[in-house]
């Protein structure tokens, strides 16, 4: 059974799309990848497991974007185009979710974020995925 505080709502930008996440072991699976893709768009995502993504309102303001092996669905609102989610590529049965779309949270809440090699991509390379390095924020005096 999930605990209440892995069960989060969230929304895009403008407020087109709503929806609620269940973040499969809470904020401990916080990362980034260095995929060309994820390089540019900058999220810093949570892990949610298979149907841990329920649509609140928004369906039909909802988009996806694929490239490379088409596998990974990457999900944003067609109308202010901020991602709120994608489906992974690694293990289609799970999703990472943009923690900056969460209600009440910032990806600056966490001082470190551990980054992903997507650029060697175990599905590409048949190697364990490994880490390319650690996102710090740190304050500003």
């Amino acid at each position: 059974m999930q605990a209440a505080t892995n069960i989060r709502t969230g929304q895009c930008h403008c407020g087109a799309v709503r929806f609620e996440a269940t973040l499969s072991d809470g904020f401990n699976s916080i990362l980034r990848c260095n995929c060309s893709y994820c390089r540019m768009r900058g999220a810093v995502v949570v892990m949610a497991g298979s149907g841990g993504i329920k649509l609140l309102q928004g369906e039909d303001a909802l988009t996806s974007y694929r490239f490379h092996t088409e596998t990974a669905k990457h999900f944003f609102c067609s109308r202010c185009g901020i991602y709120t989610y994608h489906q992974r590529r690694s293990d289609p049965n799970k999703y990472g979710v943009n923690v900056a779309c969460l209600d009440g949270v910032s990806p600056f809440d966490f001082h470190e974020v551990p980054v992903v090699d997507g650029v060697n991509h175990p599905n590409d390379t048949k190697r364990r995925g490994g880490r390319a390095g650690t996102l710090r924020f740190i304050l500003a005096d």
